[in-house]
């Protein structure tokens, strides 16, 4: 069995054009903070682990004062540990971490059985956390006792991307690097029991909309959180190739909250 949800953790209204380069300052979309946990018959993991429980202070430590009015959330805040507490399932056993912003890596302290994945390069990047959006913050990965586990890529082409990692060897969940908003983000392909495909993107874009124009971010973001500008264009370019290719395959962007939508939240499953 291989089926996923999303965990969506606390959710926040923005303009589009706030969004993507290009995007209309006159429509209001939803930006969400979610996590996504994976099934894979026994194994249960999390891509990413939303908002969590110690947030708030994580904020106040680590958000500068003056990027706060551009980089916020809105409460209620509902962890995913708070949201699968109870329901049956087997522990979280790992954690892969698109990236270590802080909006993805919030929760890893309510998690604290299970283990860390990031690829090398991010590694390298959570050595030397620092406040602000563009960074680690420490309050969230300087935590002692976090059992950080590096991604071993394999010099194995998937879908245009040169390395990929596949995580059961079965090719239903399959890692590729796509450098460029951190040095070391990572996606993911997921391939649902039912044969549905799902491409899980990160912040390589923040609205699958963005995609049909090959639009990143609109600018004053792009600087403040992109860390390298030239390689998540291509990261972008490579994006819309694979969906052109399989145009069955559905793209997540991490904060895309009418994509999320349309997939339904935990505990409703996607077969």
């Amino acid at each position: 069995m291989v089926r996923f949800a999303i965990i969506n953790t606390a959710s926040l209204r923005v303009r589009e054009g706030m969004v993507f380069a290009g995007g209309d300052f006159g429509r209001e979309v939803t930006n969400n903070f979610s996590a996504i946990v994976v099934q894979h018959g026994k194994e249960l993991f999390l891509f990413d682990s939303g908002l969590g429980a110690q947030v708030a202070a994580q904020y106040r430590q680590d958000m500068p004062a003056w990027q706060r009015p551009f980089f916020r959330y809105d409460d209620p805040v509902v962890p995913a540990a708070v949201q699968l507490a109870g329901s049956g399932l087997p522990p979280v056993s790992r954690i892969i971490l698109s990236h270590s912003h802080w909006d993805h890596a919030s929760g890893l302290a309510d998690f604290p059985g299970a283990e860390v994945w990031v690829s090398p390069e991010e590694r390298e990047v959570l050595g030397h956390p620092g406040p602000g959006v563009g960074g680690a913050w420490p309050s969230q990965v300087a935590t002692a006792g976090i059992k950080w586990r590096s991604l071993k890529f394999a010099s194995v082409p998937h879908e245009g991307f040169a390395r990929s990692l596949d995580l059961f060897g079965d090719g239903s969940v399959v890692l590729v690097p796509m450098f460029g908003h951190t040095s070391g983000s990572v996606g993911m392909f997921v391939t649902t029991s039912a044969q549905r495909r799902f491409f899980f993107v990160g912040d390589a874009v923040w609205s699958a909309a963005a995609l049909a124009e090959g639009a990143g971010k609109f600018w004053p973001a792009r600087v403040l959180v992109d860390h390298d500008a030239d390689a998540t264009a291509a990261v972008i370019g490579q994006i819309r190739r694979v969906r052109k290719a399989h145009p069955e395959l559905v793209v997540v962007p991490a904060h895309d909250g009418g994509v999320q939508d349309r997939l339904g939240y935990f505990p409703k499953w996607v077969r």
